[in-house]
């Protein structure tokens, strides 16, 4: 049986010349992965870019441990994301975060949804959107059913509650303005990154937060 679903790439693992396994979120399959072929050709390989939306044909056999996507094709071209250096480093934090927070096979109601408005909220961004990774995290706990107060967040926090606490009360133009220097913002991520390994137990060891503190520091 094959069905039609719309997919959000997380993460790829090479598994031969001319195959993949693709981590993805969906509204249909929550936090699943695909096994994909034929995907020996390097345009084909952009479409599973960090992040990228994209339709594909999904084939379930009972007799195979993991389903196969085929027929990849990008939704949305994402443009302001993919033409920009700083938008594709939040993308891919963005994505390595979801990948290690989010267990194989978990389905939160709603995830998907906000994850894709997030997307393309960045994508559309043309300015302001140094702090789009932090509120990210503080939306993704909100998504994943922690609901964050300044409370809850104050053993993490350290001196940087009071900013924390304007990141999560402020809309989210006026949070993108908040002013803070690269090594504020890499300092209250890796707290918050704190915060949901805490409550996801999970060890999220992610390693593009340092490449996202060079970038916007």
């Amino acid at each position: 049986m094959t069905v039609s679903a719309e997919l959000i790439v997380l993460h790829l693992t090479k598994t031969g010349d001319n195959s993949i396994v693709i981590h993805t979120l969906s509204r249909e399959y929550g936090r699943r992965s695909f096994f994909v072929r034929g995907v020996g050709k390097s345009s084909m390989m952009t479409a599973f870019l960090p992040m990228n939306i994209i339709e594909c044909e999904i084939a379930e056999n009972p007799r195979a441990c993991m389903a196969t996507a085929r027929k990849p094709v990008l939704v949305y071209p994402l443009l302001g994301i993919r033409d920009s250096l700083y938008k594709n480093s939040i993308t891919m934090f963005m994505s390595e975060v979801l990948y290690r927070a989010i267990k194989e096979g978990a389905n939160e109601p709603g995830l998907y949804d906000w994850c894709r408005g997030s997307i393309l909220l960045l994508d559309a961004l043309e300015s302001d959107f140094s702090n789009f990774h932090i509120r990210f995290l503080l939306e993704l706990a909100v998504s994943l059913g922690f609901r964050p107060s300044v409370e809850e967040l104050a053993p993490f926090a350290g001196d940087d509650l009071r900013l924390i606490s304007r990141l999560i009360s402020e809309p989210f133009s006026r949070a993108m303005l908040v002013p803070m220097t690269g090594a504020v913002r890499s300092r209250i991520a890796a707290s918050l990154l704190k915060y949901l390994e805490y409550h996801t137990e999970s060890a999220l060891n992610v390693n593009s937060l340092r490449v996202l503190h060079e970038l916007l520091a």
